[in-house]
């Protein structure tokens, strides 16, 4: 008789702690796919547009997620280039806190995207580091699930062009 009163007292005590540290959590976390799409547009005439995509979850343990992608680009640090520096250009994305609200999806998304100009070489001029262009954000946004949503977009400061990022996130069944 003991033997069972002790058994009971064990399986109720599981059974709470389960309940307690289970309980509301309990559900699983839901998953969804984000397609970024980067547009260099000049004049409303999409001039190029790259895609990239994860797939990301509510779940509060593993709160971030990322992209990266790029290269790493050698330039000259002395005159006569025998010693180099390397620069990380190419597409970061980073998103935290990712919560979805009925249609919706909340998210802080933070976003690098940067490239080298492409100037001419020229024998007689002096070895000049690259100039890199770059276009970085980060915010709290909400855009509806299922549908493209621009959620940055910048002018580029010596063109008449501007950046864009555009997101579409989409749940996972």
């Amino acid at each position: 008789m003991f033997r069972i009163k002790t058994w009971s007292m064990c399986a109720i005590a599981v059974t709470l702690l389960a309940v307690t540290c289970f309980g509301e959590d309990a559900v699983p976390p839901k998953f969804y796919k984000l397609d970024f799409v980067v547009k260099e547009v000049e004049g409303g005439k999409v001039l190029n547009a790259r895609g990239y995509s994860m797939t990301v979850s509510e779940d509060k343990l593993k709160d971030h997620s990322e992209i990266r992608t790029g290269s790493k680009v050698p330039y000259s640090t002395n005159a006569d280039g025998s010693q180099y520096t390397f620069l990380d250009v190419g597409v970061n994305f980073d998103c935290y806190h990712i919560v979805s609200i009925r249609d919706t999806m909340s998210l802080v998304l933070a976003a690098d995207i940067s490239s080298v100009v492409q100037e001419p070489a020229s024998p007689s001029a002096p070895m000049r580091p690259p100039v890199v262009r770059q276009n970085k954000w980060t915010s709290g946004v909400i855009v509806p699930l299922k549908k493209p949503t621009v959620v940055f977009s910048s002018d580029d400061l010596t063109t008449k062009r501007q950046m864009k990022v555009e997101l579409t996130a989409t749940p996972i069944l």
